[in-house]
């Protein structure tokens, strides 16, 4: 068999970061390790292209070529989706389509030959023996959850690196919390499954002999959902691995704001190699907090909390959501002051949205608030429910928000913050690489001469040469990240 696999299209979001990725010459934030996953699971004899659209193009001659168009996408790439499954009905080739769109809506896409749902080390295997016995079914799926130590390496040499601005793994999947308006639980399950400390050391083992040298996501929703074996098996193995290699990665995350208890666990995460977290921090308000049963949130210092992260060398970016039916009308100057005193540069402020299967969208139903198909970004001003609050004050509050968050002195003063009083807890240097000198030149061009923020840009470098010039790389690089921002929201 040959077997094209595709990743469809991801329009221009927060998180695209689209136009910061043009100043280091990467078309993309991170490969597509889903698919590439799932090619590990084929069988060997078979050949396999990657064809990630946000890199190259989808040519009929590749659907030529391939016996079936093997297809994964998020909510977000639904357009994308239907321009491939149109291009693939014309050609006469056969699709395959799993992750978590199709999961979420299988009956939206009836018209594509086989739907491969669920995680796809259980229902992959039952696809792959009927094309072997020549009887493949139009849908497999399973309620299970698969046990994923027995998960392969992702076939990353299928990818151009030098396309992509950091690599990606997976260490656990599933989330201990239930917060009302997340789909993770429902795709992954409550319990966190876990890879062994050795498949962790191989994929790292992986990218590293294919030549590749800097960002490494962890894409777990919540890194830290069993920290026992974190702190006693895998970051331990991380930091002699990485040790003997004189630190070939940085690493990325995501985790719940518990994190900032265990100072053991921030520590060995810094000596790993670890950088930045994210952390779903979605509002100010303790309402609104028990409203989606954020109880981790709750209680707590939730400033004081950041600040200890970020004292340990940890860079927190935060999530924020606006829309709660516990919301105020205060909130918009609550969250703004907020985002202001935590110090957190990239702040992602979204408004709620209610994901098929969550117990959000359960709720919503009964209460007959649902509108619309959920389109997956929550910061293009799209809801799919009647909110509470008066819907254009909401999208007028939302929207001021973004505008003074990313203006030019708002979010560079917090830039300057964090550099100065964060910067130097950071345990290990980060490596300069000649598309990061690029970037400073094209920044110089962009935002020094021409740019209406060029007196934040000059003032931010000035400050950072004279007062802590080893942060100098990141203060060129939160300037382009600000940049980005700011034409994601036309500000």
């Amino acid at each position: 068999m040959r077997v094209l696999l595709v990743y469809p299209d991801f329009p221009d979001t927060f998180w695209s970061f689209k136009y910061a990725l043009k100043f280091i010459s990467k078309k993309a934030a991170y490969p597509p390790l889903g698919l590439l996953t799932v090619a590990a699971l084929l069988p060997e004899n078979w050949e396999k292209k990657l064809i990630d659209m946000n890199v190259e193009n989808l040519c009929t001659s590749d659907l030529v070529w391939a016996d079936y168009v093997l297809i994964s996408a998020m909510s977000l790439q639904s357009n994308s989706v239907g321009k491939i499954v149109s291009i693939c009905k014309k050609a006469g080739t056969k699709i395959v389509a799993g992750g978590p769109l199709f999961t979420a809506w299988p009956e939206k896409y009836n018209c594509i030959d086989h739907l491969v749902l669920g995680e796809a080390e259980l229902t992959l295997p039952m696809f792959l023996a009927d094309v072997e016995n020549g009887c493949p079914k139009h849908i497999y799926t399973t309620s299970e959850f698969a046990d994923i130590t027995h998960t392969p390496k992702p076939l990353f040499s299928l990818v151009d690196m030098k396309k992509y601005a950091s690599m990606n793994l997976q260490y656990s999947r599933g989330c201990p919390f239930n917060c009302e308006f997340c789909d993770i639980v429902v795709l992954f399950g409550r319990r966190p499954r876990l890879k062994t400390q050795q498949q962790v050391i191989e994929e790292l083992q992986s990218l590293y002999e294919l030549g590749w040298r800097g960002g490494v996501f962890f894409v777990d929703d919540n890194f830290i959902g069993n920290r026992d074996k974190l702190k006693k098996e895998i970051l331990p193995a991380v930091i002699e691995w990485s040790m003997q290699r004189d630190y070939p990665f940085s690493f990325h995350t995501e985790a719940s704001l518990n994190i900032a208890d265990d100072d053991e666990l921030m520590a060995l995460m810094v000596k790993a190699g670890f950088e930045m977290v994210f952390i779903g921090i979605e509002s100010p308000n303790e309402d609104s907090l028990t409203e989606c049963n954020k109880h981790q949130n709750k209680n707590r210092d939730i400033i004081a909390c950041i600040d200890k992260i970020q004292k340990c060398g940890l860079h927190v970016e935060g999530g924020f959501i606006l829309g709660f039916d516990s919301d105020p009308e205060s909130i918009f100057d609550t969250l703004i002051r907020f985002v202001q005193q935590s110090g957190i540069v990239v702040a992602m402020v979204g408004l709620l949205n209610a994901p098929r299967g969550t117990k959000l969208f359960q709720r919503l139903e009964k209460e007959k608030r649902l509108t619309t198909t959920f389109s997956g970004d929550n910061t293009d001003c799209s809801m799919n429910f009647t909110p509470k609050m008066d819907y254009d004050k909401l999208i007028q509050g939302y929207q001021r928000v973004i505008h003074t968050i990313y203006s030019p002195d708002h979010y560079y003063r917090r830039v300057m913050r964090y550099l100065e009083e964060y910067g130097r807890k950071q345990l290990h240097k980060s490596k300069i690489h000649w598309h990061d000198i690029a970037a400073f030149f094209k920044s110089v061009f962009k935002f020094g001469i021409f740019g209406k923020e060029r007196l934040w840009y000059w003032r931010l470098l000035w400050r950072i040469l004279t007062k802590n010039p080893s942060q100098f790389p990141k203060a060129v690089a939160y300037s382009i990240y600000g940049y980005h921002f700011r034409k994601i929201y036309k500000i």
